[in-house]
């Protein structure tokens, strides 16, 4: 029992001390000018397509649960994270956001291959949560990127439309985010769109429709993914406004209308219940609650000094 709690302090050190080189101003020195550039190349893409918001958010949020955010889903190996059955709904615009952005970075010769393609990502998703009406927050930068990307390391390390809430718990603890933390992040369904064949079995199972699914919604979403169309028919995930990141998705809960049961959970739940109420009712507390967790998901696993590299190319190792 001893050293099992002695390799848990052991761990939690490393950890901390690793996010704890993080910061703000990391690339004062090195690159000043990184925020601006990667800010404009993000609005340059955003322009051309509002997926990529919610791609490249969604894309920050896969990388840092399964190996830490070192940028090892962006990188195209072979048997590679990226082509795990999890991750191949990954929208394809949040890999080309960073990678637009790690150009604009390196056609500065003062910046070339200083900037790591994980802080890209994460300062990426910053700003695609700004565009879209988000909050704008600090991000702590000096991260490294990992040189390691397996199908493998991916395996039960993502949250599934069907979990309840002990699991959801359960996973978000691992990296140390509270269920408040999770349910902030959760929020981030008020972007971007799922596939049908994900929430099928609660609009067509042999029991009938969820009850926990508002029925006229349920409707809806039987004429939008019918039983003989392409089950990868995209859907938005929140009906209301899915073009703007607000907590409508909170008060969606509340009317029954959380495309996933890992959703829906969240108020059906008692435990659960009061944040998505707090939530539903103020902006503001969901915006700084989810600035909040997102800043400390950006600091799961992270790699730093020594650890890790800044790749020349985000999609293989130096």
């Amino acid at each position: 029992m001893k050293t099992q709690m002695l390799c848990l302090l052991v761990l939690s050190f490393f950890v901390v001390s690793s996010y704890a080189q993080l910061r703000q101003n990391f690339y004062q020195s090195t690159c000043p000018n990184v925020e601006s550039i990667v800010r404009s190349a993000v609005n340059k893409k955003f322009q051309q397509t509002f997926v990529t918001v919610p791609a490249t958010l969604r894309l920050f949020f896969h990388d840092c649960f399964v190996r830490g955010c070192d940028a090892s889903v962006l990188l195209a190996n072979a048997n590679a994270e990226k082509d795990h059955p999890d991750n191949l709904s990954l929208a394809g615009d949040g890999f080309d956001t960073v990678i637009k952005a790690k150009a604009a970075i390196d056609s500065n010769p003062g910046c070339r291959n200083k900037v790591s393609c994980a802080d890209i990502l994460a300062l990426a998703t910053r700003d695609v949560v700004a565009l879209a009406g988000g909050p704008s927050y600090k991000v702590e930068l000096g991260r490294r990127d990992g040189r390691i990307s397996t199908t493998a390391s991916v395996q039960h390390r993502l949250p599934h439309p069907e979990f309840k809430l002990d699991q959801l718990n359960t996973m978000f603890a691992v990296h140390g985010l509270s269920q408040t933390d999770m349910i902030a992040l959760s929020g981030a369904h008020t972007l971007g769109f799922s596939h049908c064949s994900k929430f099928s079995g609660r609009i067509y199972s042999k029991k009938g429709i969820d009850p926990t699914l508002n029925r006229q919604y349920a409707l809806q979403l039987r004429q939008m993914c019918p039983l003989k169309v392409d089950p990868r028919i995209a859907i938005n995930m929140d009906p209301t406004t899915p073009r703007t990141f607000d907590n409508a998705y909170f008060q969606n809960l509340q009317q029954g209308k959380g495309l996933f049961v890992s959703d829906q959970i969240l108020f059906t739940d008692g435990r659960s219940k009061g944040t998505v109420n707090q939530f539903a009712s103020s902006n503001s507390a969901f915006n700084q609650a989810f600035v909040n967790a997102i800043t400390k998901l950006g600091r799961v696993g992270v790699l730093t000094g020594n650890n890790g590299e800044i790749r020349r190319d985000c999609t293989r190792t130096n």
